[in-house]
């Protein structure tokens, strides 16, 4: 079975991308799924079913989705296998920019948006500076040269991936995109060979436990203090 991870900021474009990149691969008679993370509210998975792609739903909570991702990897294996699945597209949320949801062995995609800023790509970390394929959005309501400055912006963080630039109302770029999918390499070994391209981000403190007191005295665990001239 093949799996791709496909991560961006929220409203990047990616559920859209997906649906039309997915439609052409079952039209190619390529048995396909996804599996959604998100945090709190999530209603793409009727989307995708009103496409015809078998989905499952996610949603993490007060934990960070791509932890979440991370712990339920073998749920998802298991799922995909159930449906007998020759492709499994995890969609992650990707919400705080450091996330890194990527596998080594897999294609690891990224969705960036030309109307989220010029300085974006720099703002982003792991998802977007190990991924294979970045997928730009939303081009077609910027000009020439603001898609050409961006690509730019984009290459330079992550100049070994490669950029595909596609419209998620028209498709148009999403059939490259299909035949990128279709040359992902398969799973090698087992769920204990998987690893992940980059550690998660740390969390680990009194926050995280559940306290709702402000100040040092209530900070216990792993935390970082503003370091201030």
């Amino acid at each position: 079975m093949q799996l791709i991870t496909v991560a961006g900021p929220p409203s990047s474009g990616k559920t859209s991308v997906l649906i039309k990149t997915l439609e052409a691969l079952m039209a190619d008679g390529i048995a396909a799924g996804v599996i959604k993370f998100d945090c709190l509210v999530a209603d793409d998975d009727a989307v995708y079913r009103s496409a015809g792609v078998p989905v499952q739903k996610g949603l993490s909570g007060v934990l960070c989705p791509d932890h979440y991702f991370v712990s339920n990897i073998d749920r998802v294996l298991e799922w995909s296998g159930r449906r007998q699945l020759a492709m499994t597209v995890i969609e992650s949320a990707g919400l705080c920019n450091r996330c890194s949801p990527h596998i080594k062995g897999s294609l690891a995609v990224c969705v960036l948006d030309n109307v989220s800023g010029l300085h974006t790509p720099k703002k982003i970390g792991p998802m977007l500076k190990l991924a294979d394929v970045v997928v730009v959005t939303k081009g077609d309501i910027v000009s020439q040269a603001e898609r050409e400055v961006f690509a730019f912006r984009v290459q330079s963080v992550a100049p070994r991936a490669r950029i595909i630039r596609v419209n998620g109302r028209s498709g148009q770029g999403a059939h490259a995109l299909a035949e990128m999918f279709k040359a992902a390499p398969a799973l090698q070994g087992d769920l204990a060979a998987l690893r992940l391209r980059f550690p998660m981000p740390a969390a680990l403190c009194s926050y995280c436990l559940g306290e709702t007191r402000v100040g040092p005295d209530y900070q216990i665990g792993q935390f970082r203090k503003l370091n201030i001239d």
